[in-house]
Parts: structure tokens; C-alpha cells; sequence
């Protein structure tokens, strides 16, 4: 994806009425169309909810005042879905106290940024599209040293045999849905084009402060949990689409999280890019 189509593709989606605007798909170009994981058959409710989900998680990585340029400019905030981009501008220059040429101007440096989080530097370790994720659900149980893992696979090829497991390489316990060769599934038989496969197995895991995944191919829903148990962390934090060098970084700063009465975080990703980082880090528990 090239970053400079991206850019071009965004500046168009905020003329007129944006995300609102009544020929959506005709305004939702090549690169925005890979950003956010539409589809060929996907009609204008399923693209606009695509490209507004998105675009709402990339601009939650953006500074508090482009966040509210880049809401409004898209027609994303449902207080700022004013007919005339220009009436959008305003509506964010009395939100920030700023006059209009300023949020003009804080509107393109969200756009930049947010083409640049939505195509992040090409890495060898994204591989070509042989198939591609629908759903990913996974559940570490800390106390217990393992971890579910549950696969809903489309096959983007003819003759697929074969996909990769999220985070396991070692021996597993499958449930259903194929066998494990060394960190891989071997399906049953070969999907065709289009053709989806569901696959299940529980692994041991060696204890760690993180349960990230980093997706080689296109993943559109990751929901994980992790239940720590009654003694849980002093802290957890989200990882939602951070770059692999702040896996580990201890500025890295994420969304804190929440245990619920059992112990347990729960979080949901939508529409992964690939080579960027998802799932939770937290401390050393007490």
C-alpha cells in the first residue's frame, strides 16, 4: 500500500458529507479499501462501518486535538455530521477554541499520520495472501500455563493445505479441525477460493508478562482474553496496533485495563494490519 495514495484516498472522504455521504463506495478507494479490510461484496453499510472502525482506532493513537479534527473531518463524531466539510471544520474550531485554518491545517497532520499508522514499514515477516483470518479467539489461563486458540480461516487461493498458528509452535492438544506440524495446521483437505475452516487446540505456555499477536496476513476480529486469577497484576495495558519495538519497551504507554470480579481482561481487536502488535502486557503480579 502505498502511502501517498492513502493520503489522497483520505483527503477525498472528507469532502461533501464524508462518511455519511450517500455513494460512499465510490469515494472508498484502492488503499483505503486494503486499510480496512473491505471486501468485494461488501455493500455501503458493511464500508462504512469498516472504514469508520478503522479509522476510529487509528485516530486513538493520534494526539487528543487531531483526534477531534480527524472526527469530525470524516463525520465520525455523530455530534459533527454536518453536510459541508466546512461546517465540520468550524463545528472542531469551537470545540478547540482554534479558528478554522488551524483545524484545516491539524486535519492534514491527522491524515499523515494516519496513513502512516495504516501502512507501516514493509517487514519481511508479512507474508503474501494464501488466506487470511476472519476471527481469532484466544484465552491464556495464567494460573494454569495455557492457552486456547480458536481459527476461523478463509483461503484466498485455490489448493490451500495449510495455515499458522497465531503463537504456538510446540505440542498442542487439538479439539477439532485438523493437525499441528510444527507451529502450522494441516487441514483436512484443500479449501478452495473463498471457502472458510474452523480449527481448535489448547497448548502449554512457558510464563511470560504479555500475550502479544503481531498477524503476517490479514486478520479482521482478534478477541482475547486472559484470566490472571485473584491475584492479579499491579497493571495491564492494551497493545493496539503498536509497532514490535515497544513490545517490550517499558515507555510504551497503552490503554490500562480493567479486571473484571474474576480476574480477567477481556479486549477485542477489528480489522489487524499486519506487522503491527495486538493483545495486553502487564506487570509482575503482587
Amino acid at each position: 500500500m502505498e502511502r501517498a495514495e492513502l493520503v489522497s484516498e483520505l483527503k477525498t472522504l472528507r469532502k461533501g458529507r464524508g462518511l455519511q455521504a450517500s455513494r460512499l463506495p465510490d469515494r472508498v478507494g484502492p488503499s483505503l479499501r486494503a486499510a480496512c479490510g473491505i471486501a468485494e461484496p461488501d455493500g455501503m453499510v458493511a464500508i462504512r462501518e469498516k472504514v469508520s472502525g478503522r479509522l476510529s482506532e487509528l485516530v486513538a493513537h493520534l494526539p487528543q486535538d487531531l483526534q477531534v479534527a480527524a472526527l469530525a473531518a470524516f463525520a465520525i463524531s455523530p455530534e459533527a455530521r454536518q453536510p459541508l466539510y466546512q461546517e465540520r471544520v468550524r463545528w472542531a474550531a469551537d470545540r478547540l477554541d482554534r479558528d478554522p485554518r488551524t483545524v484545516r491545517r491539524r486535519v492534514d497532520e491527522a491524515i499523515d499520520l494516519l496513513a502512516e499508522l495504516a501502512s507501516p514499514p514493509p517487514s519481511p515477516l508479512v507474508e503474501p495472501g494464501r488466506w487470511h483470518t476472519a476471527a481469532l479467539t484466544v484465552a491464556l489461563v495464567v494460573e494454569e500455563s495455557c492457552v486456547f486458540e480458536q481459527h476461523r480461516v478463509v483461503a484466498d487461493q485455490d489448493g490451500l493445505r495449510s495455515f499458522d498458528l497465531a503463537f504456538s509452535a510446540g505440542e498442542g492438544f487439538v479439539l477439532y479441525g485438523g493437525t499441528l506440524r510444527e507451529g502450522s495446521v494441516e487441514l483436512p483437505a484443500a479449501l478452495s477460493r473463498g471457502e472458510s475452516w474452523e480449527f481448535a487446540a489448547v497448548f502449554p505456555v512457558e510464563q511470560s508478562s504479555r500475550m502479544v499477536y503481531v498477524p503476517r496476513h490479514r486478520c479482521e476480529v482478534f478477541d482475547l482474553r486472559v484470566r490472571f486469577g485473584k491475584e492479579g497484576p499491579l497493571e495491564v495495558v492494551a497493545l493496539d496496533g503498536a509497532f514490535e519495538r515497544d513490545i517490550a519497551d517499558p515507555g510504551y504507554r497503552g490503554r490500562a485495563l480493567q479486571l473484571d470480579a474474576a480476574g480477567e481482561a477481556h479486549l477485542q481487536f477489528r480489522y489487524l494490519t499486519p506487522g503491527l502488535a495486538y493483545g495486553a502486557r502487564w506487570a509482575d503480579q503482587l
